[in-house]
C-alpha cells in the first residue's frame, strides 16, 4: 500500500532537479521569440497597408490561431515543456489554456465536452477580469465626477 510518505519519497526520487537559471533563460528566449514573431506578423500586416488598429487586431487573432493550432497538433505542450512561463505570458498561452481542455474532452460531445471544458481554466480568469474591470471602471467614474 502506498502511504503519503512513500509517495513523497517516490516523487522526490523521480523528479528531476531543475536549473533555475537555465529555466529562466529558456523562458526568456522562447517568450521573446513568440513576441518577436508577433511583431513580425504585425509588420507584415502594416506592409499590407492595413490601419494600425486593424493590423494589431489581426496580429492578435493570428497569434491566437497559431496557439490553438499548435495545441491541437500537440506541439504547444512540447514548446511549453522547455519555455515554461515564457509560453504562458503571451496571448498564445491564453489560447492554449482555452483550447487544450476543449480538445482533450471533445469526445464527450459538442456541448458537454468541447464547449463546457473550454472554460474550466479560462472561466475564472474571464469572470474575475470582467469583475475587476467593472470595479475599476466604477472607481474611475466616481473619482472623475
Amino acid at each position: 500500500m502506498m502511504t503519503k510518505e512513500n509517495y513523497s519519497k517516490l516523487v522526490e526520487q523521480r523528479s528531476r532537479n531543475s536549473n533555475l537559471w537555465l529555466d529562466c533563460l529558456k523562458a526568456f528566449l522562447i517568450g521573446g521569440a513568440i513576441c518577436t514573431i508577433g511583431q513580425g506578423i504585425l509588420e507584415i500586416f502594416l506592409l499590407l497597408e492595413l490601419s494600425e488598429k486593424d493590423a494589431k487586431t489581426l496580429t492578435s487573432v493570428t497569434l491566437i490561431f497559431i496557439g490553438v493550432l499548435l495545441t491541437a497538433l500537440h506541439q504547444y505542450e512540447k514548446l511549453a515543456k522547455h519555455g515554461g512561463a515564457g509560453t504562458l505570458v503571451p496571448i498564445t498561452g491564453f489560447a492554449n489554456a482555452m483550447s487544450s481542455p476543449a480538445i482533450e474532452f471533445k469526445a464527450e460531445g459538442l456541448i458537454t465536452g468541447l464547449a463546457a471544458k473550454m472554460f474550466i481554466i479560462a472561466g475564472p480568469v474571464l469572470v474575475y477580469g470582467t469583475a475587476a474591470a467593472v470595479i475599476y471602471g466604477l472607481i474611475y467614474w466616481l473619482t472623475t465626477m
